[in-house]
């Protein structure tokens, strides 16, 4: 019998996230609910009148945020619920309720910016200068104004509105299948390791770094296997999510998903082929990587399920509360406050949901709003690999803190693009603090293979799957149709590409991999900003581990900046230009000097190893 993972019941309340620190009860949440459908219509007082007068105008924005505002604890407090346990039909109840009004709400204010297109940027900037609550939306004009081409009629952009409801209907069917109901083969290992191990969403990563070959490799099939028995459905879903990306962007008259995507967020495209490209020319690098791992495995073949097999006996077993203790010594180039503020997050006000369950989402993220603490999702599994993940987590939920307390609502938002920045940087300095402070050469090599195989995920995967996200959404925009054979045959050969000759390929189960990524493939190009912003991250983290001056008050500045500067001008404020491919390119230097101290490290275990056979 496997080794069971205890149900959401069963785990202790301080070890869970504070969501009564949002509503006290469910309770409390339906009365929240039903006070935001009843004042929704209020809202509908405005529509035809924004042009009247700048008081008007200040108004409706103070209105539509406070709106907002409530309307956002709503949602994030019943997606707590519900990722928590995805099997959980009341709470998944909750969310679709959630999702539902959170689609009427932008339904009912779908208006304003086609009215404030009618008045006229330089009225709009004139009635700035004359009503004083008008002042803060300076940089929101500027980026209507450069929206506008994409900005459509009132009715247009209401019909858009109502449609992000039924719209997320793909992804939430792929999450509840590979969150809920996917039954996974236990892994086995070799017969002295007694019962086999369960497999779950909170468990894979943790068995995909055991030492027996024999689990690694169960686990690793039977989660592939899992997507693979639902291939076409997930396919289905995969397909209707990329025709409502393209839908939408030939609404709103872009030339092409992409184009959508990145405009929209005030991003060259450039930026998007600049880091394919880079990434493409230092694949060698990576092949590198892969026959330095065989070489030190001491297997004939690598394969897939090899990649982040352990390369030292010694394994750190890193407890939730030394995890949290390293990252704040990691995080004191920061200074006292913001070391003080995340530890108190952590250890009093409960940010984090920390250990696995049954029915937990996947993965780990940080969520919540202004008027919430940055809560952090993740299934802790005390080592390494667990403890970077809290510094990355983190690392967001510290860039919300920020940004919510210094912003107006307006700007309390930041892009997706920054914010990879913030949760890598602290992984980087975290890492370069253990790597400082403890010279044992088999915790050297853990902390370089979790190292490794962050950059695995964020400078090989992802950009990958973003490759792999931009050939299906051209596909589909020429009129082609996506199945799941081609899906799989897709992905197969552009990880054949980065794999090189150095690992082994299992067609259908390497090329299923785009199935297991149903939060990220649906965000519409969202995985290529994981690259980008883990180059960002270094850039700036190498500034500060260098000890240029000043560096630590430009990245705290950063922190604070939320969506009142476009994305490439904030990172320039904290010393960063992402509109070049230099930053990626200075990152891949990062990566390959991890490779070659991973060499020399395994080179001189090796030697010693000889010399104590010899003595024998």
């Amino acid at each position: 019998m496997a080794r069971s993972i205890p149900k959401r019941s069963e785990i202790p309340v301080e070890h869970t996230w504070d969501t009564a620190s949002i509503f006290p009860s469910d309770k409390a949440w339906e009365v929240e609910v039903q006070r935001v459908t009843e004042q929704l219509p209020e809202l509908l007082r405005f529509q035809g009148q924004l042009g009247r007068s700048p008081r008007v105008l200040a108004d409706w924005f103070e209105a539509s945020e406070q709106m907002t505002f409530r309307l956002g604890k709503v949602m994030v407090y019943a997606n707590m619920c519900h990722t928590v346990d995805m099997a959980d039909q009341a709470a998944s109840a909750m969310f679709d309720r959630a999702r539902g009004l959170y689609a009427r709400a932008l339904s009912r204010v779908a208006f304003a910016e086609p009215e404030m297109l009618a008045i006229g940027f330089d009225t709009l900037r004139l009635w700035m200068s004359e009503e004083p609550r008008l002042t803060q939306y300076k940089h929101y004009i500027d980026q209507l104004e450069r929206r506008q081409a994409h900005v459509r009629s009132s009715e247009v952009e209401e019909v858009l509105g109502q449609v992000v409801d039924p719209f997320g209907t793909a992804s939430a069917t792929h999450s509840i299948l590979a969150d809920a109901d996917f039954t996974f083969r236990p892994a086995r290992g070799t017969a002295r390791r007694g019962r086999p191990m369960e497999v779950a969403q909170g468990t894979i990563g943790k068995l995909l770094t055991d030492p027996d070959r024999k689990v690694r490799r169960s686990a690793w099939e039977s989660y592939a296997d899992a997507h693979l028995a639902v291939k076409n459905a997930v396919a289905n879903c995969i397909a209707a999510g990329v025709k409502q990306n393209v839908f939408m962007a030939r609404a709103r008259r872009h030339k092409s998903a992409l184009e959508a995507a990145l405009t929209s967020n005030h991003i060259p495209i450039d930026v998007f082929h600049n880091l394919i490209q880079t990434y493409r020319k230092h694949l060698p690098t990576w092949h590198r990587y892969w026959a330095i791992r065989q070489r030190a495995l001491g297997y004939d073949k690598l394969y897939v399920y090899d990649t982040r097999a352990p390369l030292t006996a010694k394994k750190s077993r890193v407890p939730f509360q030394k995890s949290v203790e390293w990252i704040s010594q990691g995080l004191e180039p920061l200074g006292d406050e913001y070391v003080r503020i995340m530890r108190r997050g952590v250890l009093e006000q409960r940010w984090v949901d920390i250990y696995p369950n049954k029915g937990k989402r996947m993965g780990a993220f940080s969520t919540g709003v202004p008027g919430t603490h940055p809560f952090i999702l993740m299934s802790y599994n005390d080592d390494l690999f667990s403890l970077s993940t809290l510094a990355h987590e983190l690392g967001h939920s510290m860039h919300s803190y920020y940004t919510w307390k210094t912003q107006p609502f307006v700007y309390a938002d930041y892009s997706i693009f920054v914010a990879e920045v913030a949760s890598n940087f602290n992984q980087a300095l975290v890492r370069a603090h253990l790597l400082k402070t403890n010279d044992d050469p088999d915790f050297q090599i853990a902390v370089i293979e979790e190292a490794m195989a962050n950059f695995h995920r964020y400078f090989f995967v992802m950009p990958t799957l973003a490759r792999f996200e931009l050939e299906i959404h051209e596909r589909v925009e020429r009129g082609e149709a996506l199945s799941a054979d081609s899906l799989i045959k897709l992905m197969a050969d552009l990880f054949r590409e980065g794999y090189g000759n150095k690992v082994e390929v299992d067609t259908d189960r390497v090329g299923i991999t785009w199935a297991q990524f149903h939060t990220h493939l649906y965000a519409n190009f969202y995985v290529f900003q994981y690259a980008t912003g883990i180059s960002g991250a270094h850039a700036l983290a190498e500034r500060i581990l260098a000890g240029e001056p000043g560096a630590a008050g430009k990245y705290l500045k950063f922190l604070n900046v939320g969506n009142s500067l476009y994305p490439l001008d904030v990172l320039k404020l904290a010393g960063v230009d992402l509109s070049s491919p230099e930053p990626v390119v200075r990152t891949f230097g990062v990566l390959a000097r991890f490779v070659d101290q991973l060499e020399g490290l395994i080179e001189r275990k090796s030697s010693k190893s000889k010399k104590r056979a010899t003595r024998r």
